[in-house]
């Protein structure tokens, strides 16, 4: 059964995904990130600028199959019905809602900001995934963080 994770109080949604992203490739683990497509064009640009001199590989769904097999992140904004994707440990969700297919993932992290909008979305996935049987890990980033 699939590993549900919410990491809440992000104070940048995007910015801690890239954060997230670095230390899941370094682990060793391949990574989907669905979401927006706005959001993911974002998430490309900053990939490719989060630190000097770090580049984080990653390519979008579609590309040619050698790419996204090497690949540890595949950026996708639909994983059900969409292009092939190449590996399914874990996914990175970034949307509103819960990710049509997300059961196909060995795990699944949901991203949770301090927008009260974005927070009362993600009450509807914990409770989908709740009312489904889904063992939810809770992460707040609020209580990891020592400068405050």
């Amino acid at each position: 059964m699939t590993e549900i994770a919410f990491h809440f109080n992000a104070p940048d949604k995007l910015a801690y995904a890239c954060r997230l992203l670095r230390k899941a490739v370094a682990s060793g683990a391949r990574v989907v990130v669905t979401g927006p497509a706005t959001s993911l064009q974002s998430l490309d640009t900053l990939l490719w600028t989060f630190a000097p001199l770090e580049f984080i590989a990653h390519c979008r769904a579609g590309s040619p199959a050698e790419q996204l097999m090497a690949s540890p992140i595949v950026l996708a904004a639909q994983i059900d019905g969409g292009p092939e994707l190449p590996h399914h440990q874990v996914l990175l969700n970034l949307g509103s809602a819960v990710p049509a297919g997300f059961e196909r993932f060995e795990r699944t992290i949901e991203v949770v900001t301090l927008d009260d909008d974005d927070r009362q979305q993600a009450r509807a996935r914990w409770k989908h995934y709740a009312d489904r049987g889904y063992s939810i890990t809770r992460h707040d980033l609020k209580l990891k963080d020592t400068s405050a």
